[in-house]
């Protein structure tokens, strides 16, 4: 009979000379390791792992069926490890000892925006690296094998001490870098952009060729808020050159900026957006034509959070001369445009009495009837906000919620504007000047919801109603004073999460989750899902029917809007690094920002 520490007749060559070297003979020698399970147990994992990444599912059953699959090969690695009988206690323990402990350094030694994410991340890659080690070193003496497979699960865990988490990616995945370099939003310290000064209260920070006193004024063809004029995305008056190999779009000036996911507004050869620095949340102006900065405005306030990392979400609006700019820590303020300078600021949050969003307040202004109204997450109906334009007074608030990351849209439905605003509990509209409740829309659902609804025609809207889950067109029909709404149809076919979409000659084009696609307007169906660009925004050049996707990854791409096939015309990389934002058209340009840097193209026109 063999015992355990035993290795048999037939390796005892082998036995012997392990004992003649001093090296302790209780694991198996090359002849009798066999390590098909680990090995299979992590094909398993990763198989699933990539095969998932593939598929249509949500992030969250992603989420659970991996976390799942790793419980399983986390017990099958420790079982088989513990019960097999060709290796020593004291190896067994070993190992066991430093699968408890390489998670725990791991941790230790990890930047802390890390967090879970290096015993998440980590398993899967230590059970690869365990199974890659018992695979290749099968003919090892006793001591290489047992002292490799504890490098082998220490190595992934340490790994880690090289990076940092700067939240997440589009598909839900961890954005690393590494960790000396630059966090986003330090580069522009150094660049074309000067920050202004740092003291405790509010700034504004013109400089010499910065601005003048005379007032701006909206003209045809700028872009006055977040997507455009009617926040739908859609440029007018605009035909582009559609070879992009001749007549690429013509790159005018690019610029470092302050963290942030704000989008641009352009308005009278002015660019505005929001950016972090430091301490402090800058409202930016820019020459649009050169880029060279020309007034700041700066609020005490930092916001950050581990997945969506730091700096303003929003969008600054124009109107009648002045700018209106949401911070991410909930300070809403008017500016004078021409020259930054403050008008008045409100606490929005402390006026709703609400407490701060899991991701900060995202909602860019809209500004109608007199007044500017926000999403402020409040209590008690004020989930909505509306102060006056000229004095910052409450002038209203309404019930729409308390958890949204959408903005206010001004619409008009039944011949009527209307503000809507989809909040967790559904749709709501109401009346711009006064606040009152015209319809909702009841929908409670699977939060967060970001985006905007889109309305089609007089009587149709689009509502997009959460992460990765389907959208309903809704007939919205009004008699009198009175509306009712029917939902036509709900399509899985367009789960757009936070990629807004925009609506063209009968039928939707947008992301369906990661996969640019295309949907009948009449029916839900899906005509074409084709572009994988990862997660990203879209702007509809209508002249022509073409569309600029920006994705994720800061690629432009041109694409037209042809509902009976995909044709991709062109493409290039406009900024480099994570790309929320949205971009911008205005004048013929093409205003492409992220947390990193800022860029300025000119689109060329059609060739004569």
């Amino acid at each position: 009979m063999t015992s355990d520490s035993d290795t048999g007749s037939a390796a005892g060559g082998n036995e012997l000379s392990y004992k003649t070297a001093g090296v302790a003979t209780g694991d198996a020698p090359p002849a009798r390791r066999r390590v098909w399970f680990p090995v299979a147990l992590a094909a398993v994992y990763w198989a699933a792992a990539i095969g998932m990444a593939r598929m249509e599912v949500s992030t969250f059953v992603r989420f659970l069926t991996l976390t799942a699959i790793l419980a399983v090969v986390l017990l099958g690695f420790l079982g088989w490890w513990l019960f097999t009988r060709r290796v020593s206690w004291a190896t067994r323990l070993l190992v066991l000892a430093a699968v408890v402990a390489a998670p725990v350094v791991g941790v230790l030694l990890a930047d802390k925006s890390l967090g879970p994410i290096t015993v998440t991340v980590g398993l899967p890659i230590m059970f690869a690296a365990w199974a890659a080690w018992l695979l290749a070193a099968r003919k090892a003496s006793p001591a290489v094998w047992r002292n490799g497979m504890v490098v082998a699960i220490f190595l992934p865990f340490l790994a880690f001490a090289l990076f940092r988490m700067e939240g997440l990616s589009g598909s839900g995945d961890p954005d690393l870098h590494w960790r000396w370099s630059a966090r986003p939003g330090e580069r522009y310290a150094s660049g074309a952009i000067a920050p202004a000064g740092a003291g405790a209260s509010a700034t504004s920070v013109p400089t010499t060729r910065g601005a003048s006193a005379a007032p701006l004024a909206l003209r045809p063809g700028d872009w006055p808020g977040f997507r455009g004029a009617a926040r739908d995305g859609i440029v007018h008056g605009v035909t582009v050159s559609t070879d992009w190999e001749k007549q690429p779009p013509k790159l005018l000036w690019r610029a470092p900026v302050g963290a942030g996911w704000s989008s641009v507004t352009v308005v009278d050869g002015r660019a505005f957006t929001q950016e972090q620095r430091g301490e402090r949340e800058a409202v930016v102006c820019r020459d649009a034509a050169t880029g060279s900065e020309l007034w700041v405005h700066e609020e005490p306030g930092r916001f950050s959070e581990a997945l969506s990392s730091v700096g303003p979400r929003a969008t600054p609006t124009f109107d009648n001369g002045r700018l209106y700019a949401q911070g991410a820590a909930g300070v809403l303020v008017c500016l004078d445009a021409s020259t930054g300078q403050k008008v008045w600021s409100r606490d929005v949050l402390k006026d709703a009495d609400a407490r701060m969003p899991d991701w900060g307040v995202c909602s860019s202004p809209v500004v109608s009837h007199g007044v500017v109204v926000v999403f402020a997450a409040g209590q008690s109906k004020k989930g909505l906000l509306a102060y006056r334009a000229d004095s910052g007074e409450v002038a209203w608030s309404a019930d729409a919620g308390v958890l949204s990351y959408s903005s206010p849209h001004l619409a008009t439905l039944g011949g009527r504007e209307q503000v809507l605003f989809i909040g967790d509990d559904g749709l709501h509209a109401l009346d711009p000047a006064a606040g009152t409740a015209l319809w909702t829309y009841a929908a409670k659902g699977q939060p967060p919801r970001s985006l905007q609804p889109t309305p089609v025609g007089d009587s149709q809207l689009l509502v997009p109603l959460g992460l990765e889950v389907p959208t309903d067109l809704v007939d919205v029909k009004r008699s009198g004073d009175t509306y009712a709404t029917t939902k036509r149809w709900t399509s899985r076919n367009l789960k757009p999460s936070f990629n807004d979409f925009v609506v063209y000659d009968g039928a939707i084009y947008g992301f369906d989750q990661s996969i640019f696609s295309c949907v009948d307007l009449k029916t839900g169906d899906r005509k074409w899902k084709k572009g994988r660009y990862g997660n990203g925004q879209v702007v509809l050049l209508a002249d022509q029917g073409l569309l600029l996707v920006l994705s994720d990854k800061g690629e432009v791409v041109l694409v037209s809007a042809n509902p009976d096939a995909f044709e991709e015309l062109g493409q290039f990389q406009a900024v480099n690094g994570k790309t929320w934002n949205h971009p911008a058209v205005a004048q013929g340009r093409l205003y492409v920002r992220n947390a990193e840097e800022m860029a300025c193209y000119e689109l060329q026109p059609v060739s004569r």
